[in-house]
């Protein structure tokens, strides 16, 4: 018999709301008979967007909204009723196995944290997320979360992301590569250097410095840094990729030769826009906690709602956070 996997989705979260929450809900409902969606928010939005109904979604009321803007403490003191708390807390008291949010990410992370408390071993979490490789994609971390980073930090980062790999890509031992301005061991500063020392010692596979090219050639699996440069590594790949297909648009559409050329290329750029599609990496994962929670992009539509979906379901049938409690366990020893 397939296990039933509960997974509760701040609806009124990001930038749509439930008119992506919603119909992302009940698609994957479909392709997944053992998914279970509890849609947590106000239930007269909610319902708005429900066509049919289903023994597998269920709406759970909450009233208040975290904005985009508001302060983390703010939202954590002052709205207990929110749709993101109410997510978080069915996986506190057991009633979800996971929940997922495109809401506001200081307060989701801060609100987490809050709840669900880190792991034993585990002085921060977080942020982690696939990036788009030559070879397919890479998984990077931290994205946001911690700006200023211990050297014990970043190799906590490495176990985390390590597991992540391992369970999620079925890789047996994933290349750690820590972010650096160069690859020699005298680069870098006195935090990433120490780090280094750290997971050189350990059981990872640590493969040593990589540089910010190395990171779209798949050098690593798992890319290690602090959450300020990891933000601004994430950053301008999607920067890039617009990029890319601005030009493109723009030069196959300049001329009638350029878009008969860009008519008989229509299979090829249709892949190559699928291989860079941000929406096919949206669901990152908010790791170190008790707990299974993803943040989706702010702006994501119902296509990247749905990946962030599938993300959660996999690190639930996977066991995650246990995996990465052992992993550490296993460190110390």
């Amino acid at each position: 018999m397939v296990k039933t996997v509960t997974i509760a989705l701040d609806a009124m979260g990001g930038d749509n709301g439930p008119a992506v929450c919603v119909p992302a809900a009940q698609e994957m409902a479909k392709r997944h008979s053992e998914l279970q969606l509890v849609l947590v928010g106000q239930v007269e939005q909610i319902t708005a967007y429900l066509s049919g109904s289903s023994s597998r979604i269920d709406v759970l009321d909450a009233r208040e909204i975290v904005t985009m803007d508001e302060p983390p403490a703010d939202a954590l003191r002052k709205k207990k009723n929110s749709s993101l708390r109410v997510a978080i807390d069915q996986v506190k008291n057991g009633a979800a196995d996971a929940c997922i949010s495109s809401g506001n990410t200081g307060a989701l992370m801060a609100t987490a944290r809050f709840v669900l408390k880190t792991l034993p071993g585990i002085d921060r979490p977080a942020i982690m997320g696939a990036v788009p490789t030559i070879h397919g994609h890479a998984y990077m971390l931290d994205l946001g979360a911690n700006t200023d980073c211990t050297s014990e930090h970043l190799f906590q980062f490495a176990v985390m992301g390590s597991v992540v790999a391992a369970e999620v890509e079925n890789i047996d031992e994933p290349r750690i590569g820590l972010l650096n301005i160069g690859e020699e061991d005298i680069k870098g500063n006195d935090t990433v250097r120490q780090a280094a020392a750290m997971l050189s010692e350990s059981n990872l596979n640590y493969v040593g410095f990589i540089e910010g090219n190395d990171i779209a050639s798949q050098k690593a699996d798992v890319v290690i840094c602090d959450g300020f440069s990891g933000n601004v590594a994430l950053k301008s790949i999607e920067g890039t990729a617009h990029l890319i297909r601005h030009f493109m648009k723009k030069e196959f559409g300049s001329s009638l030769y350029g878009r008969f050329a860009g008519l008989v290329s229509l299979p090829v750029l249709r892949s190559l826009a699928k291989s860079v599609d941000p929406r096919r990496y949206n669901g990152a994962s908010l790791v170190g906690l008790n707990g299974i929670v993803i943040k989706s992009h702010g702006s994501a539509d119902t296509v990247a709602f749905e990946q962030a979906i599938e993300t959660a379901l996999i690190e639930v049938e996977k066991g995650v956070p246990e995996k990465i409690h052992q992993l550490l366990v296993q460190q110390e020893h």
